[in-house]
């Protein structure tokens, strides 16, 4: 796994945690996230949470239109793997001013 970092914005991010909200879709990404850089196919992905394959393939839309998944056509199966830049990314995004300090509201006016 690359130690990549995605740049991305506070919409981007905004966007990504959106995705994340839901438990199904987190407990899916976090199920890719277990299964590594060579990910899952769309079948193992439905074993594991057992939802209904029309189900599935709405969470799995969501989480790829954020970036979060790529999806790879092997032959007849679809690979579903995280994009672990885009996730560093949103990591990054929500920790990249840790402790840097905020002036207090009454000094800012």
């Amino acid at each position: 796994m690359s130690g990549k970092v995605q740049k991305i914005d506070a919409a981007s991010a905004a966007d990504c945690m959106a995705a994340l909200g839901s438990e199904t879709r987190l407990e899916i990404f976090r199920l890719l996230v277990r299964a590594g850089r060579d990910g899952l196919t769309v079948g193992e992905v439905q074993r594991h949470v057992a939802i209904p394959g029309s189900t599935l393939s709405h969470h799995l839309d969501a989480l790829a239109r954020t970036g979060l998944i790529v999806q790879e056509r092997q032959g007849r199966e679809i690979i579903c793997k995280p994009d672990y830049p885009r996730m560093r990314g949103v990591i990054g995004f929500l920790t990249d001013q840790c402790c840097a300090g905020v002036a207090k509201a009454s000094d800012a006016a």
